[in-house]
């Protein structure tokens, strides 16, 4: 069989023809049907060099785009501002304006400060009123409570928070501490259900020994719905130059330490339940 003679050789004489044929305006697949050559890589070999006619250039969809970020960088807008008008990403911004001279800061720093804290404390407001509404919610949901629903509700809490009898050392009696006034209030609302007087109760403030004591006493003694006189002598938490305390702020009032007299039985009530 002999071979086809090779119609690439003559290569000098295809790009003249190639590149006369561009100069007249052709496409690159007008020029493959004219010189019938089917290689790629052949073809853009005899046009290189040789720019493609105006009519072939599909028209870029973001010229418009990129002539208008140009012209806003140019009344001295930012990227961001740039972004929310055009639509388009920050990096393509970038690209198309980043030879335009910088637009003068609109605010000075102390400026931009307060309009940060302006926006924070607006973000804060919002956060908080969710947060309210999400407990009022959940308050309204849960209506008032059956006794059955105390009972059980004080055990768990009792059980978790209060202290407990040991076998080697029996503590049966009631003997509760907390900080949270929301709780000791449930916690005095089970023992009224239980029907422990509030004669037989004995409360004591547990507290850092630079806070306001006295403040303190009367706080839990109107929440109790007891006279502060009759409050034993508070228990004072030394302080540890080595640690930093956290409860400095006004509303720090220690620990309510409840003790019921005589409330052994119920004590085994509460570890039985």
């Amino acid at each position: 069989m002999t071979a086809e003679p090779n119609r690439y050789a003559d290569f000098e004489t295809l790009r003249t023809q190639a590149v006369t044929l561009r100069r007249e305006g052709l496409s690159l697949r007008q020029i493959r049907d004219r010189l019938k050559i089917f290689n790629n890589d052949l073809l853009h070999r005899l046009v290189k060099g040789e720019p493609p006619p105006e009519w072939t250039k599909r028209p870029r969809a973001k010229d418009d785009l990129r002539a208008r970020a140009r012209e806003l960088r140019l009344q001295g807008m930012t990227y961001d501002q740039i972004q929310v008008e055009l639509g388009c990403s920050k990096s393509s911004i970038s690209l198309w304006v980043r030879d335009l001279p910088k637009p003068e800061p609109r605010y000075t720093d102390e400026e931009r400060r307060a309009r940060m804290n302006a926006g924070l404390a607006r973000l804060r407001l919002a956060q908080d009123k969710e947060r309210e509404e999400t407990k009022r919610l959940a308050r309204e949901s849960i209506g008032a409570l059956s006794d059955r629903e105390l009972f059980i509700a004080g055990v768990a809490l009792y059980w978790a928070e209060g202290a407990k009898d040991k076998p080697y050392s029996r503590r049966e009696s009631l003997h509760f501490i907390n900080s949270d006034p929301h709780v000791i209030c449930l916690y005095l609302r089970w023992l009224d259900l239980l029907g422990m007087p509030r004669d037989r109760l004995r409360f004591r403030v547990s507290i850092h020994e630079t806070a306001d004591v006295a403040e303190a006493e009367r706080f839990w003694a109107d929440l109790a719905g007891v006279d502060s006189s009759t409050f034993q002598t508070a228990t004072l938490k030394r302080h540890n130059p080595r640690t930093t305390r956290k409860n400095t702020s006004d509303a720090y009032r220690g620990c309510l330490i409840v003790y019921a007299t005589g409330s052994a039985e119920l004590y085994r009530r509460m570890e039985g339940a």
